[in-house]
Order: structure tokens, then C-alpha cells, then sequence
């Protein structure tokens, strides 16, 4: 068990480095202008008491609290922190050929990572494959500052299916044998019968993971998985959905065309992730069936980031256009729809966090996107039932709700393109009651 060990590590390794974690004061934002996570318009002048990790009061009277902290909103707004659903916390920084490497190095790097993505205002992800679950302790402990993680874990994937890596030097593969370097830090899992694939979710759920991660068909950028496969057989995918249903959990399926993503609904799946390919029929099925859809307006320099006549090119040229028809399938079915990133070996993807979100204009209003990055994303978020790492409400701001909030410089509602650059518009970044940032005062 490799990664576990490295876990530690790196735990007692930063617990050297930032030997003192934060703890929530009482926070009082004054004079502030409310997005709720809901809404299509902004509050009036208002006044939010925050008590720990939790907005207690907020009120358009002024709120008497002596002993809080006093923030002066200078009429900014105050909004949700930003939930991306769909993230790779251990695969942004990292090459293809660093992934299944050096543990402790990876580690570091994801907890850098982990700080970037937190002061970009996305206080939550929900990390859909990757060996995060030791990241996710260290961030939850205080030793490395980042985002809230509902981790899968290892996303599990059949021989030649996506997320599988391995080379073709590590077949045959023996039933029962040697774990690849891939399944050894705990990357993805190789599961080719019913039997295996519960085996691995269980081992999944054991770690801690929030919701359990199979890939339904081909990929773009695994190198052996053509797009157009369907990968799991419905047994297979149906042994998956029991053991998270009997952890009071869901199971999420990576899915393009379809007949993977048909299947994964016949099996159970409750989250369906890309569905790029999708045909008119299929978002019906989605509709009517109440999955969820979790959706991303991947940008075009990710495309253009696999080399011009590689194999993953020309996968990604496949996959690209049907990004758009997707979404207007979503708007038109009214599909309960997700946003996240995908962000996979690009550091400097990653810094377009923000921008992203904001490119989601193509198809929706501003506040349609904002609500969808933040309340709709913690509905997806909620799923997880009793398995959910962070119980209490996220992505709005309302009496009782987890205080994840950031004041921003102006109206994002009117101007998305706010939360495109953070450095400069995020006055105060708080998680789970906590400053992390405050430029007020400079």
C-alpha cells in the first residue's frame, strides 16, 4: 500500500513546514450586496454574521456583535465560494509520465496546486479520479490550505478501457498477480469481471471516497481507448452502483456516446460525466430518468495541447464538437446540469479556472452559470448522502449554510469575467468560517 505511506509522509513532512493550522473567529461582513448561489439579482445593502464555520444572521439592520471580526463590504458583493465538480487535484501539475512516479513529489506538488486553486476562489472540487485521499486529509487538518475534496479515489477502468495507462510491456495481466505502478499509488484500478469491480469500489469506499468513479467508454486521453467503445459490460457497471448503494453513495461514469452512457443509466449510474456525443434521444433519457450531467466547456487550447497527429489528437478533435450541441441539449431537456474543469497536465490551464466558468456565457446568462458553479453543484455534491465528507450546506449564502463565501470587487452577475481574474477582484477568500485572503486593507 504505497500511497498510504506517502500520505503520511507528506502529512508529518508540512505539519514541519506550517506548524500552525487556522482556526473560524466570528466574521462580521458589513455593507455587502448578496448573490445567494440562487438568485438572478443581487440584495440590498446588507449585513452577514458569520459564527464559526457557519453564516449564523444575515439581516439589512445593522447586526451587533462585539466581539467579531468586522469586515467593511464597501457595497462589494458577497457570493458562494466556487465548487468545480469535475477535478483532478493529483493530475494538474503533474506530466503523463510523472502521474504513477515519485509519491512524495506528486504530493507536494497537489498541495501547491491545492493553495492556487483555493485562492482562485474555488473552495470545493469534487476530484473524479486520482490518489487524492492523503491531499484531502493534509488540506482538512490545517496543514495545507486548499479546497474542500469529495474524492472518488482511483477511478476504475477495464483492460484497455480509459484510465487505463499501463504499457502494453505490463500484459498479460495475470488475475490475482502483481499491481501495476498505476494501481500501486492508486491512480486508477483495473477491474474486468463483476467480482473485480466491487472488490475495487469497496477498497475505494474503505479509503474514504464520497463517490465511486468508472469509466464507461473511451477516452481522449488514454492511449489505448478508441472514443467510440463501450467498455463495461452492465453487470459489471451494476456491481459498482450496489457497493456504493450500500454505502449510501452513487456511482459516477465517465461516458461520451450513447451506448456507454444508455448502459450506465440501465445499470444504475447516477452521474454521468461529458456525454459529449450524446444524440437527442439520449438526453431525453437523461431527463426523464433524472441523471445528473455533469458537463464541462472544455477549452480549446486543452485540444490543442495534444500534439498535432498524435492518437489523443485527433480523439480530441473527435470529441470538441460536440460540446456545444451538448449543452443545447441540456438547456433544451432541462437536464440537471454540473460544471466543472477537467484540467489535466496544465498548470496554466488551471490558472483559467475562473475563466472557464465564465465561458459558459456561450450558452447560459451569467447568474445561470454562477448558480450552476455553486448551489447546483452542491445539489450534485449532496448525492453522497451520509458519505459526504463535509455535512452542512454548501454554494449559497443563506442563515445556517457552511461559510464559504468571497467578496468580489463589483457585480459578477453583470460582469462574470470578475471571477476570470481573482488576484484582482477577490477582496476576502474564507472556507469553513476562515480568511484565507484579505487584500482590504492594502
Amino acid at each position: 500500500m504505497l500511497f498510504p505511506v506517502g500520505s503520511l509522509w507528506l502529512a508529518a513532512v508540512l505539519a514541519l513546514a506550517f506548524c500552525t493550522s487556522a482556526s473560524a473567529d466570528d466574521v462580521l461582513f458589513e455593507n455587502v450586496r448578496i448573490f445567494d448561489g440562487r438568485s438572478a439579482t443581487l440584495s440590498a445593502p446588507s449585513h452577514v454574521l458569520v459564527k464559526g464555520n457557519v453564516i449564523e444572521h444575515i439581516s439589512a439592520a445593522p447586526i451587533a456583535a462585539a466581539d467579531a471580526q468586522r469586515v467593511a463590504g464597501n457595497g462589494y458583493t458577497l457570493m458562494p465560494g466556487l465548487i468545480d465538480n469535475h477535478w483532478h487535484a493529483m493530475l494538474v501539475r503533474v506530466t503523463p509520465a510523472q502521474a504513477f512516479g515519485d509519491v512524495g513529489y506528486n504530493n507536494l506538488l497537489a498541495g501547491n496546486e491545492a493553495t492556487d486553486t483555493l485562492m482562485r476562489g474555488f473552495t470545493t472540487v469534487r476530484d473524479v479520479g486520482g490518489p487524492v485521499f492523503g491531499l484531502k486529509r493534509a488540506i482538512d487538518e490545517g496543514i495545507v490550505k486548499g479546497p474542500r475534496i469529495y474524492p472518488s479515489g482511483a477511478m476504475i477502468t477495464v483492460t484497455s478501457g480509459h484510465g487505463d495507462f499501463r504499457q502494453l510491456t505490463d500484459l498479460p495481466r495475470t488475475i490475482g498477480g502483481m499491481l501495476t505502478r498505476m494501481e500501486q499509488v492508486g491512480g486508477a484500478m483495473v477491474a474486468d469481471s463483476p467480482d473485480e469491480v466491487r472488490l475495487r469500489a469497496r477498497e475505494q469506499l474503505m479509503q474514504g471516497a464520497s463517490q465511486v468513479k468508472l469509466t464507461a467508454g473511451g477516452g481522449v486521453s488514454s492511449p489505448f481507448s478508441p472514443v467510440d467503445v463501450t467498455t463495461f459490460t452492465e453487470a459489471e457497471l451494476r456491481a459498482a452502483v450496489e457497493a456504493a448503494e450500500n454505502w449510501g453513495t452513487y456511482v459516477a461514469a465517465h461516458a461520451f456516446t450513447p451506448a456507454a452512457i444508455q448502459r450506465a443509466v440501465a445499470a444504475g449510474v447516477k452521474c454521468i460525466e461529458h456525454g459529449m456525443l450524446m444524440d437527442e434521444a439520449t438526453a431525453r433519457l437523461l431527463a426523464e430518468k433524472g441523471i445528473w450531467l455533469s458537463l464541462q466547456p472544455l477549452p480549446e487550447d486543452l485540444r490543442l495541447g495534444f500534439p498535432e497527429g498524435s492518437v489523443q489528437r485527433a480523439k480530441a478533435d473527435e470529441v470538441w464538437p460536440g460540446i456545444a450541441r451538448s449543452y443545447e441539449f441540456a438547456r433544451k431537456y432541462k437536464i440537471k446540469t454540473a460544471w466543472g474543469t477537467d484540467v489535466l497536465f496544465s498548470r496554466a490551464l488551471a490558472q483559467q479556472q475562473g475563466a472557464i466558468l465564465a465561458s459558459l456565457t456561450r450558452w447560459y446568462t451569467p447568474a445561470e452559470a454562477l448558480v450552476m458553479a455553486t448551489s447546483t453543484n452542491a445539489e450534485l455534491l449532496a448525492l453522497s448522502g451520509k458519505r459526504n465528507p463535509y455535512p452542512g450546506k454548501l454554494g449559497v449564502v443563506e442563515q445556517g449554510a457552511l461559510a464559504d463565501l468571497l467578496l468580489v470587487d463589483g457585480n459578477p452577475l453583470d460582469n462574470i469575467n470578475l471571477i476570470a481574474d481573482p488576484a484582482n477582484n477577490f477582496k476576502i477568500i474564507m472556507k469553513d468560517g476562515v480568511i484565507y485572503k484579505n487584500t482590504l486593507s492594502k
